[in-house]
């Protein structure tokens, strides 16, 4: 991917789940703006996040495209946008493109992906997964959950805002100083 020819999408749904005793954080539900900074999304509650691995950045923010959504859908598994837990539903972007490295501007809001995020037995509270289906629905999910990204500068987001796809810093080749 060059400058030239940058993957354009847009955002087709923001999600969060608030904090609420009692319950699990998956599904997100769906918001039409959403406020983003360093730490991710504001609203949301993530149990893991929070407990496991506090004050990493490089997970602030989940992110799937519609076209791995469909991926699942045609295998047989009802996922809906938020069901993994994403943040931010991507539409227009082809899943290959996104890799560790890989920039996205959304308005404001600069994100890079840092890693895939691995499934994880949260997946089981999912109507259609449960304690009978979990352990295929991980084996399925594996390489499939969805990117986190890292927010280097913040802002608002907006559902149907233009996302541009930039690529990694290390195929951008400086000249002589």
């Amino acid at each position: 991917m060059t400058a030239q020819n940058r993957m354009e999408g847009r955002i087709a749904q923001l999600s969060v789940k608030p904090r609420v005793p009692g319950e699990h954080g998956l599904p997100k539900h769906p918001v039409p703006t959403l406020r983003v900074g360093p730490d991710g999304a504001e609203g949301d509650y993530n149990n893991y996040r929070r407990r496991k691995l506090p004050g990493d950045r490089d997970q602030a923010l989940l992110l799937v495209t519609e076209e791995l959504l469909a991926t699942l859908r045609q295998e047989g598994w009802p996922v809906a946008p938020g069901d993994l837990g994403e943040n931010l539903t991507l539409a227009g972007i082809r899943e290959k493109d996104l890799a560790p490295g890989v920039g996205l501007r959304i308005g404001p809001v600069a994100i890079e992906i840092s890693k895939p995020c691995d499934p994880c037995t949260e997946l089981y509270t999912l109507p259609y997964v449960g304690d009978l289906r979990g352990a295929e629905f991980l084996e399925t999910a594996i390489g499939r959950r969805g990117w986190y990204g890292k927010v280097l500068s913040g802002g608002v987001l907006f559902v149907g805002d233009p996302v541009l796809l930039i690529p990694p810093v290390e195929h951008f080749q400086a000249g002589p100083a």
